[in-house]
């Protein structure tokens, strides 16, 4: 009598997540204004700011991930040239419309034509979110160094892909936390209202990154 053989495991049973230590980076960087709300008495506009901050670092290292992006190919450096200012500029512009809309409507501040860089620096250190930036600011480069870099996702990735990848991320966080920061200024800025929007934007990150990184299909055992 043969014994029972196990079945194999399917190949498309589905991605497996956990959490990595740059998931556990990405949820501490965001207790931080969390913590911002609950503790420090933080305003509307100093929440909203430091996300608008972080669309900035986001775009930063997407630069520097289609600039390290496929070294080995020699059409990948000539749609460099092209890509990188595209996205540079498209991109930019974007953002800086979107903090336009942010320093006007829920800071009170109002501007001439386009902020300089130096303006929106004056708002976060006013603000009082720079060490919060910085803190944002060292989750991405994590992620960059461990997950793009020492994973060896950059030989293979995809040039049209990490130009576009941002601007789902950036719309989808535009809608919820606009539409949650006039929500809260209608209810006269409780925290605890504010506090569910950091934690919804929390969410929306993990999310995000665990899709990023964490979805390729398993490889079936020997």
């Amino acid at each position: 009598m043969t014994s029972p053989v196990s079945p194999a495991p399917l190949a498309n049973a589905g991605p497996s997540y956990r959490i990595t230590p740059t998931a556990v980076v990405l949820i501490a960087a965001n207790l931080v204004p969390l913590a911002g709300v609950l503790f420090f008495g933080w305003s509307v506009f100093a929440t909203l700011l430091l996300f608008w901050v972080e669309n900035v670092i986001v775009g930063v290292f997407n630069i520097l991930r289609m600039l390290t992006a496929a070294p080995d190919n020699p059409l990948a450096w000539v749609s460099k040239v092209f890509m990188i200012p595209f996205f540079t500029f498209h991109y930019g512009m974007f953002v800086i419309v979107h903090g336009i809309f942010v320093l006007q409507l829920f800071g009170g501040i109002h501007t001439r034509g386009f902020p300089t860089a130096a303006m929106f620096w004056d708002a976060v250190r006013g603000a009082g979110i720079a060490p919060a930036a910085w803190g944002l600011a060292l989750s991405h480069a994590v992620s960059f160094a461990f997950n793009y870099i020492g994973a060896g996702q950059y030989r293979t990735a995809s040039l049209p892909m990490l130009m576009a990848r941002p601007y789902g991320r950036v719309a989808v966080l535009h809608v919820v936390i606009i539409g949650g920061g006039f929500l809260v200024m209608a209810l006269g800025s409780p925290a605890v209202a504010l506090a569910l929007l950091v934690v919804l934007k929390t969410a929306l990150d993990l999310r995000a990154h665990l899709r990023e990184h964490l979805a390729a299909p398993q490889p079936l055992p020997a």
